[in-house]
């Protein structure tokens, strides 16, 4: 009762050595309090599902998320969580019932930094493959808007600003990747591209501010991770970055409007401005939407994924060609094998599970299906017989095109 947490108060102020026992206390009184503190914040990514996540990012999701489902009834979502892809979402059960009972619009973006994705984008583009293959509608956003300002996320220096000449080339490279893995065209689950340049750029100031810039507080904005984690380093976040998570968040409310899109997908570094679309879409227009992250996928020795020594391991064949494409995967390391077939290839769970049994030199087998599985789907099944007739020729010739093991 009240009496019982003035008491507790008095005695706290009074005698903070007592704290622990104090605390104790108040558990065996109140069980809310109880469930809430001893309740262990999640040790595996995917725990975050439709909860508050450990991050400061996550722990401002909307209050209606749920805890996750032990049983999932979509088919897509009950694949990505054995394959690994669920990090973050906002109320998974209520999405789980939306997936489950037809089909939904989901999209992902990607800015056009550069004239090629690497395959640290990879996962984004497999999630938005799976996504399609279990009947929903996947939109492909190119940010020849936001790319004008430039993603702090995760950065530690502002990005070099690119002309639009600079941006249009780019996005015709990275576009160049996306009909390898998705089906576009005008049906129902038919992939669209858009460019959010075609609303951005229109937009004027003051009207942008006056309607869409009261439902945000700089409060909130610097509650998120992404802000933080820039802000502790010291290193200067410009005016300009900071619209960048009000402008994502407005993409999703556009792509709302003019498509029907109810979920965005990313990596789980884009969830502040996930969420930040997810709340614009309520208050703007009264829609329920939905975030769910992908982790962030770093190589078994901590580094992050899509580079080696040798630089960046690019989808477009003009800047890397196929075999060294298949000689990256044929090198993966032994502990990161098991992870890479399940995210990067579609063999059923089964295959998978026994290719991950592999022990010693076997592994070696499953490197080789993990290589031929990720280039056939990029670059085709006709230039796998040249690939492996170029390694086995280098390996006899004791030049190790066989790659590592």
């Amino acid at each position: 009762g009240d009496s019982e947490w003035k008491q507790t108060v008095h005695l706290l102020s009074a005698h903070a050595t007592q704290f622990m026992h104090l605390m104790m206390v108040l558990l065996a009184h109140t069980q809310p309090l109880r469930t809430a503190l001893l309740r262990p914040c999640a040790s595996r990514a995917v725990r975050a599902l439709g909860a508050r996540a450990c991050s400061s990012d996550a722990a401002t999701a909307p209050a209606e998320a749920a805890a996750e489902p032990e049983q999932l009834r979509s088919t897509f979502l009950e694949t990505m969580r054995w394959r690994g892809f669920l990090h973050q979402s906002t109320d998974l059960a209520a999405l789980d019932d939306a997936m489950s009972g037809g089909r939904v619009v989901a999209y992902l973006g990607f800015d056009a930094t550069a004239s090629s994705l690497h395959v640290g984008s990879l996962l984004q583009i497999m999630l938005l493959r799976h996504f399609q293959r279990a009947g929903h509608k996947p939109i492909v956003l190119v940010g020849g808007g936001t790319t004008k300002v430039g993603d702090p996320s995760g950065k530690d220096a502002s990005r070099q600003l690119l002309d639009e000449e600079a941006i249009a080339s780019n996005i015709e490279g990275i576009s160049r990747v996306f009909g390898r893995f998705l089906t576009f065209g005008e049906g129902p689950t038919d992939a669209l591209l858009v460019n959010n340049d075609a609303w951005l750029s229109p937009l004027s100031y003051l009207a942008f501010l006056r309607d869409y810039g009261r439902h945000f507080t700089i409060n909130r904005m610097l509650s998120f991770e992404s802000v933080k984690q820039r802000l502790a380093r010291e290193s200067p976040l410009s005016f300009l970055e900071f619209n960048y998570m009000i402008l994502q968040a407005y993409d999703f409310l556009e792509l709302h409007r003019r498509h029907g899109a109810t979920l965005q997908f990313g990596g789980s570094d884009q969830w502040g401005n996930i969420i930040s679309g997810v709340e614009l879409g309520r208050r703007a227009d009264g829609a329920q939407l939905f975030g769910l992250t992908a982790p962030l996928v770093t190589t078994a020795d901590g580094k992050k994924m899509g580079k080696t020594a040798s630089g960046a391991v690019w989808l477009n064949e003009d800047l890397l060609s196929p075999y060294e494409y298949w000689q990256f995967w044929r090198n993966t390391a032994d502990a990161d094998v098991g992870r890479f077939l399940r995210f990067f290839t579609e063999l059923p769970q089964d295959e998978v599970e026994k290719l991950e049994a592999l022990r010693g030199a076997q592994i070696n087998d499953a490197k080789v299906v993990l290589a031929n599985e990720a280039t056939r789907m990029l670059h085709g099944e006709a230039c796998l017989a040249e690939i492996q007739a170029t390694a086995a020729s280098l390996f006899a010739a004791g030049g190790g095109g066989g790659g590592g093991g």
